[in-house]
């Protein structure tokens, strides 16, 4: 089957692979750019508290995880937080279907693949983006945190990026919560291990976010992140930062 050309793959080819001059096309790229997040701002300015979760598209709903990022879901939403997800199949869908039940507390925002079309049946508000970094930005820009569920390259992605931008004082009080330590215990051990001991990054840094077994343990992680009075995350956030000003001086 041929696969069309998505949006992303236009804008990411080399102007010198075009064989025309890049005047002729990405300019124009330029406005519905500009309409996308237009778009996105003005459907999701009102969202109020949300957290996002993240996960594998290819989870099947007889898988445990599945059933850990239902209930999740609803326990985020019973609690007065909106759950936004990518709005595709596997977790997206598991998170989306939990939150459902509560009124307007379920958003998709989907994107254009050449293998994966439309938002889950379990989106009330669905947004769908032709290009990626449109969508980055609004995850994070309407999320106050990320709940990582197992997960491959995408799901990696979501936490990296989430992990720059607070380590770098982009985004503040903003909790990461991984679920399932056997998942993701074989990738701590190595930012603890080889990342750490090559000196890219620092201990704080390991410290900016949690694991939790527990979908009650995700929740409590969240609102404690969330909290006025004291926030682990940005307590991390803080001590993250400092040890990334210590290391760059210490480099001059």
């Amino acid at each position: 089957m041929l696969e069309r050309r998505t949006q992303d793959e236009c804008i990411l080819e080399s102007p010198a692979a075009e064989g025309k001059p890049f005047t002729d096309s990405d300019p124009w790229r330029v406005f519905r750019i500009m309409g996308e997040f237009v778009e996105g701002f003005d459907t999701l300015a009102g969202l109020g508290a949300a957290i996002s979760i993240f996960g594998s598209a290819r989870t099947r709903p007889d898988d445990p995880n599945y059933a850990a990022a239902v209930e999740t879901a609803r326990l985020l939403a019973a609690s007065g937080l909106t759950v936004i997800t990518g709005g595709g199949p596997g977790i997206m869908e598991a998170g989306n279907r939990g939150a459902q039940p509560e009124k307007g507390a379920s958003v998709g925002l989907g994107i254009e693949l050449p293998f994966e079309q439309g938002v889950n049946g379990y989106v009330d508000v669905g947004l769908e983006f032709r290009y990626f970094f449109v969508r980055k930005m609004n995850f994070v820009k309407y999320s106050q945190g990320f709940v990582i569920f197992p997960g491959g390259f995408g799901t990696l992605d979501e936490l990296f990026e989430a992990l720059t931008l607070i380590q770098t004082g982009k985004v503040r009080k903003f909790p990461v919560v991984l679920y399932n330590s056997d998942y993701w215990g074989g990738l701590l051990d190595w930012l603890g291990g080889a990342m750490l001991a090559g000196g890219n990054i620092s201990a704080p840094d390991l410290e900016l976010m949690r694991l939790a077994d527990s979908p009650q343990e995700v929740h409590e992680l969240i609102l404690d992140g969330l909290s006025k009075q004291a926030s682990w995350c940005e307590e991390s956030a803080e001590a993250a930062r400092a040890a990334t000003r210590l290391a760059l001086e210490a480099r001059r």
